[in-house]
C-alpha cells in the first residue's frame, strides 16, 4: 500500500526551472511558466517486468510485417486496401489514399470505430463499419470498438434536423450495459468466425472495447480548452453542412455544436496510443476530417510534453476511413432515428426474424452483401452467385448470406438452429420427412452428483460445477422488468432468484456467500453506479440495502461472471400485471402477500379460524396487583391462533 504524499505545487521561471520531479511537465511553444510536482516523499516507479518470450514474439511481429511489406510492394501479396476496396468497404480516405496505403503497408496501426448508445442495442447498419474491424483484426492490426458514454449525453447532430429527444439517465446506463456485452460478444464471435475461414489468429493482433467515459469523467474541461479550444478555430466548425442547416433552422446547442470536439479528443487519447485510423460510416466523413486536423494540433501543441507526438512523417499522421451507408430501396438511411432499424438484440429483432430479413434481400444486392457482410472468398461468391442464378426461387445466394451473417453476430450454433429452423417451417409442402430436432447436449453430471441439492443450481460459483457454460454463443437476455414490490425491501438473493439469474432463493444465497455475483455500484459499495459501467461483489446485506444500488430509483443491473449480465428496470406492480408480464416468484408473492391482508383483517373469512390478536402484559402475574398502571411493562402482541402461546 502507497504511503500518502503532500504534493505542493510551486510556479517557476523557466530559466529558474533546473530539475524535474514527476511524470509531466508543462511547457508550450511560448515558454510560459511551468508547473513542477514535488513531495515529501520519494516517488516510487512502477516496474513492468516484460519476459524474453515477449520481446521475441515483438521481433517476430516487426520482421513478419516488414517481409510482408516487401511481398506486397513487389506485387506478390495483397495491401489491405485493395482487400477493402474488393470487397466495397471503401467508400472514402480521408486524407491521401496513396498515404492510406504507404501507413496500412509499413506500419500496424491501430484502427477504431465508434457508437453511441442512443437506442437500447446496434443494428445492422453498425455492422459495415465494423466489418473493417473484423477484417482488420484478422488481416493483424490492433482494434478498438469504442463506446460512446459521454457523447451519447446529446448524440450526434450529423444529418439531424433538430435536436435529439435527451434520455433519461437510467435508460443511457440501461443502453450503455446492453450495447457493452453486444460489442463484447461480437468481438468474440468474429475472431471465432475468421478462424473457420482459415484465418489465424496473429500474436501482435488485438482487440479492445473501450467506453469513453473513463477519460471524460476525470479529464478537466480547461485542460480541453487549453490544449485544443485553443487551436481550432471557428470558421471551419461553422462552414460546416450541418451547422449552417441548424443555424437556418432551429438552432442549435452548444453541446452538440462541440460534438466534433469530444470526438476529435477521443481520437486523440488513442492516437496516444497507436491508434491511427479511424472508421466510420459516409456520413461521418466531416467528423473524421475535423478530428484528424484535431489530432495533428494536439500531438504538437499539448501543454502535457509527454503526450506530444511527432506528425510531421507521413507514416506518423492520422488518416481516417468512411465506409458506405446501408440504405433502403429509396435511399433512407437504415437506423433508430428512421424507425427501421433491424435491431442485432434478440429481444427486439428475434433470430428467425433476422434470418428472414437477409433471405428477403433483393437479387440484384445479394453479391454486394455477401461481399460486405462475410469473409467468403469471392471465388466462391461468384459460384454462388451463379447457382442462385439458374433457379433463384430457391434463394440460394439469400439463405447462405443469411446464415453466415448470423453466425458472425450471434456464433455458429445459434446460425445452424436458425437456418434448420427455417428450413423445417418453409419446406416444400410434398415432404413427408419428421422434423429434424435442433441439436442439443448431453449433460455430463454422474448420478452420485445429480442426487445433490447443487445438481439443480444452473451456476457454477453456487456450487454446481456440471453448469452449462456460459459465453457469447448462448448468453441469455439482458433485459427484464420487475414489479417494485419483488425488488424494494428484499434481499438480493430474492432479486437474483426473480432476475433469472439463479434457479431458487437458496442458489442465489450460495452463489453470493461464494462472491460470485456483482451489482452495479460505485467502487467499494459507495453508492448507486455512475455513467462509468462499474459493479463490487454482492455481500449478505439486509434487505433495506437494495434500494441503495437502484440508479435514479428504476434501475438495477447485475452480473455473474464474463457473459451474464441482467439489466433490471422497476415497474410499478399494477403495470406489471397490465402487460401481462410473469417473473419467478410473483406468483408466490402475491400469494402471502394476500395471505398476510387476510390475517391482518378483522373480521375472519367463514371456515377460518379467527387471527385475532390479545395483548398480554409483560409483567409476572405476582407483580401486577403491587405495581402502579403507569410503571408496569408495555404490550406484547400474541396470536391467538397459537395454543403454545395462547396456554
Amino acid at each position: 500500500m502507497r504511503s500518502a504524499q503532500r504534493v505542493v505545487i510551486f510556479v517557476q521561471s523557466p530559466a529558474s526551472c533546473q530539475t524535474y520531479c514527476g511524470r509531466r511537465q508543462l511547457h508550450t511553444r511560448l515558454q510560459r511558466p511551468s508547473v513542477t510536482g514535488t513531495s515529501s516523499v520519494a516517488l516510487r516507479r512502477q516496474k513492468r517486468f516484460i519476459t524474453q518470450q515477449w520481446i521475441a514474439n515483438t521481433k517476430q511481429a516487426k520482421a513478419e510485417w516488414d517481409q510482408w511489406a516487401v511481398e506486397i510492394k513487389e506485387g506478390k501479396r495483397k495491401s489491405f486496401v485493395q482487400l477493402l476496396d474488393e470487397r466495397g468497404l471503401l467508400h472514402q480516405v480521408v486524407g491521401l489514399r496513396e498515404l492510406l496505403d504507404k501507413i496500412l503497408t509499413e506500419r500496424r496501426v491501430g484502427f477504431y470505430a465508434g457508437v453511441d448508445p442512443t437506442a437500447p442495442s446496434l443494428h445492422v447498419g453498425h455492422m459495415i463499419p465494423f466489418m473493417v474491424l473484423v477484417w482488420a483484426f484478422h488481416w493483424g492490426y490492433p482494434i478498438t470498438f469504442l463506446l460512446g458514454g459521454s457523447t451519447a449525453k446529446f448524440g450526434d447532430p450529423t444529418g439531424r434536423l433538430e435536436e435529439r429527444k435527451q434520455e433519461h439517465r437510467s435508460v443511457r446506463t440501461a443502453n450503455i450495459a446492453s450495447m457493452h456485452m453486444q460489442l463484447k460478444k461480437l468481438s468474440a464471435s468474429m475472431e471465432k468466425y475468421g478462424e473457420r475461414h482459415g484465418y489465424e489468429h496473429q500474436w501482435a493482433a488485438r482487440r479492445a472495447l473501450t467506453n469513453n467515459n473513463v477519460w471524460w469523467n476525470k479529464v478537466p474541461f480547461i485542460d480541453v480548452l487549453r490544449d485544443l479550444g485553443m487551436h481550432m478555430r471557428l470558421g471551419p466548425m461553422l462552414g460546416r453542412d450541418t451547422v449552417k442547416t441548424r443555424l437556418e433552422g432551429k438552432g442549435m446547442s452548444f453541446a452538440e455544436f462541440c460534438y466534433p470536439l469530444m470526438q476529435a479528443w477521443d481520437w486523440f487519447h488513442m492516437f496516444r496510443k497507436g491508434t491511427q485510423v479511424q472508421v466510420g460510416g459516409a456520413d461521418q466523413y466531416g467528423n473524421i476530417l475535423f478530428g484528424m486536423e484535431a489530432v495533428k494540433q494536439l500531438s504538437k501543441n499539448t501543454a502535457i510534453e509527454i503526450d506530444r507526438r511527432n506528425v510531421d512523417e507521413d507514416v506518423e499522421k492520422p488518416i481516417g476511413i468512411t465506409t458506405p451507408l446501408l440504405t433502403t430501396a429509396s435511399g433512407e438511411k437504415f437506423g433508430k432515428s428512421a424507425g427501421n432499424a433491424i435491431w442485432l438484440d434478440k429481444d427486439l429483432t428475434s433470430t428467425f426474424e433476422l434470418y428472414a430479413y437477409f433471405v428477403r434481400t433483393p437479387d440484384d444486392q445479394v453479391e454486394r452483401y455477401l461481399k460486405l457482410f462475410t469473409f467468403l472468398p469471392l471465388e466462391e461468391i461468384t459460384k454462388i452467385v451463379e447457382k442462385h442464378t439458374e433457379d433463384p426461387s430457391k434463394r440460394v445466394a439469400q439463405h447462405t448470406l443469411a446464415r453466415e451473417f448470423l453466425e458472425l453476430v450471434h456464433g455458429r450454433q445459434e446460425a445452424e438452429t436458425t437456418a434448420l429452423q427455417h428450413q423445417q417451417l418453409f419446406r416444400p409442402r410434398s415432404s413427408t420427412a419428421e422434423p429434424t430436432p435442433p441439436p442439443t447436449r448431453a449433460s455430463n453430471m454422474p448420478e452420485s452428483f445429480a442426487k445433490k441439492p447443487e445438481a439443480g443450481f444452473t451456476n457454477v460459483g453456487a456450487g454446481n460445477i456440471y453448469a452449462p457454460q456460459v459465453n457469447y454463443t448462448n448468453m441469455q437476455n439482458q433485459t427484464v422488468k420487475l414489479p417494485r414490490s419483488l425488488v424494494l425491501g428484499q434481499t438480493l438473493n430474492k432479486v437474483l432468484y426473480s432476475a433469472g439469474l439463479v434457479s431458487s432463493n437458496n442458489e442465489g444465497h450460495r452463489l453470493i456467500a461464494n462472491n460470485g455475483a456483482s451489482i452495479g455500484s460505485r467502487p467499494g459499495d459507495s453508492g448507486p453506479m455512475s455513467d462509468a459501467l462499474a459493479f463490487t461483489p454482492i455481500r449478505p446485506w439486509v434487505a433495506q440495502k437494495t434500494e441503495e444500488f437502484l440508479i435514479e430509483g428504476k434501475l438495477i443491473i447485475f452480473k455473474i461472471g464474463k457473459w451474464k449480465l441482467r439489466v433490471v428496470e422497476l415497474v410499478d406492480d399494477a403495470e406489471f400485471e397490465a402487460q401481462g408480464l410473469k417473473a419467478p416468484g410473483w406468483e408466490e408473492f402475491k400469494l402471502n402477500k394476500g395471505k398476510s391482508a387476510d390475517e391482518d383483517g378483522s373480521a375472519p373469512r367463514p371456515g377460518k379460524k379467527s387471527s385475532a390478536i390479545r395483548y398480554i402484559k409483560n409483567t409476572p402475574k405476582n407483580e401486577e396487583k403491587s405495581t402502579p398502571r403507569e410503571e408496569r411493562s408495555p404490550l406484547r402482541y400474541v396470536n391467538s391462533d397459537d395454543p403454545k402461546r395462547s396456554a
